[in-house]
C-alpha cells in the first residue's frame, strides 16, 4: 500500500517546475492528483504521462473568480480534498523606481491572494476529511528582501505571515499548515523576469552555484505530508549549499 493511497491532492502551478515535480511525487506515493495551472496543454501532457487518478483544471489564478472556483471544481471531480499545495507564482523582479505596477498587482494576486483564496476554500473539505495538509510554497525572499525583489519579497513575506496565523487557527482541526521556503531553484521562473538588467544579474549569480532541482523541493513536501498525523512541520527552509543569502 502506497502511503498516499486514497488521498486527493490539489497542486497549483502544476504545469512546470516545482509544481510539476510535486505532482509527480505525490502521484508516485499513490495520491489522486488535481493539476491546476494556466497552460492547459502542459497539464494534459503531464496527466497523460502520469496515467490514471489525475484531473486537470486549467485556470488563471490571477483572476479572483477562477481562484474561487478551483476547489469546488476539484471537489466536484473527486468528492474530497486531503492536501493542498499552493505553489503558483510569478516573479517580475525590478527596481521599485522602474517597476510595472500592473505586473506587481498581478503578482500579488497570483503569489499571495490566490493562495489565501484557495486555502480558505480548502478548510471545510479538509476538516470534513478529519484533517489534512496545506502546503504554502514561499521563498527565502520572504525571509530577507533584496534590491529588485521588493514586490516579490512582499508577497512571500505575506504568505509566511498568513501561513503562521492559519496554522494557529486550524491546529485543533487536525489541519497541518507548512511553509516551504526554497532558495534558488532551477525553474523557468528566472527566465520570465521582464527587467533585462535584473534578469541578467540573477543569471550571473545563479551561475556561481549548483541550484536546487524541483525534485529537491518536491521531496521535502512529500516528506511533510507523510509524517504521522500528530506531527506538523511548520516550516522548511532549503537552499543550495553554496547560496549564502
Amino acid at each position: 500500500m502506497k502511503p498516499m493511497a486514497g488521498k486527493t491532492a490539489l497542486v497549483t502551478g502544476a504545469s512546470a517546475g516545482i509544481g510539476e515535480a510535486v505532482a509527480r511525487h505525490l502521484h508516485g506515493l499513490g495520491a489522486r492528483v488535481a493539476l491546476a495551472a494556466r497552460r492547459a496543454d502542459r497539464l494534459r501532457a503531464l496527466a497523460a504521462d502520469l496515467g490514471g487518478e489525475v484531473s486537470i483544471h486549467p485556470c488563471d489564478l490571477g483572476d479572483p473568480g477562477q481562484a474561487r472556483a478551483l476547489v469546488p471544481q476539484v471537489l466536484g471531480h473527486w468528492g474530497a480534498l486531503d492536501i493542498l499545495v499552493a505553489n503558483a507564482g510569478i516573479m517580475p523582479l525590478a527596481p521599485v523606481a522602474e517597476a510595472d505596477l500592473d505586473a506587481w498587482r498581478t503578482m500579488i494576486e497570483v503569489n499571495l491572494t490566490s493562495a489565501i483564496t484557495v486555502a480558505q476554500a480548502s478548510l471545510a473539505p479538509l476538516e470534513a476529511a478529519g484533517g489534512g495538509d496545506i502546503i504554502l510554497v514561499a521563498s527565502v525572499a520572504g525571509l530577507a528582501a533584496a534590491p529588485t525583489g521588493a514586490g516579490y519579497s512582499a508577497t512571500k513575506a505575506g504568505l509566511r505571515a498568513f501561513g503562521e496565523a492559519l496554522r494557529r487557527e486550524t491546529a485543533r482541526l487536525g489541519i497541518r499548515v507548512t511553509l516551504i521556503s526554497p532558495g534558488l531553484v532551477a525553474t523557468e521562473l528566472q527566465a520570465g523576469i521582464p527587467h533585462e538588467e535584473t534578469r541578467e544579474a540573477l543569471a550571473r549569480w545563479a551561475g556561481t552555484m549548483t541550484p536546487l532541482e524541483p525534485t529537491d523541493v518536491a521531496e521535502a513536501i512529500s516528506w511533510c505530508v507523510t509524517r504521522p498525523a500528530h506531527v506538523c512541520i511548520g516550516e522548511i527552509v532549503l537552499r543550495p549549499t553554496a547560496q549564502d543569502r
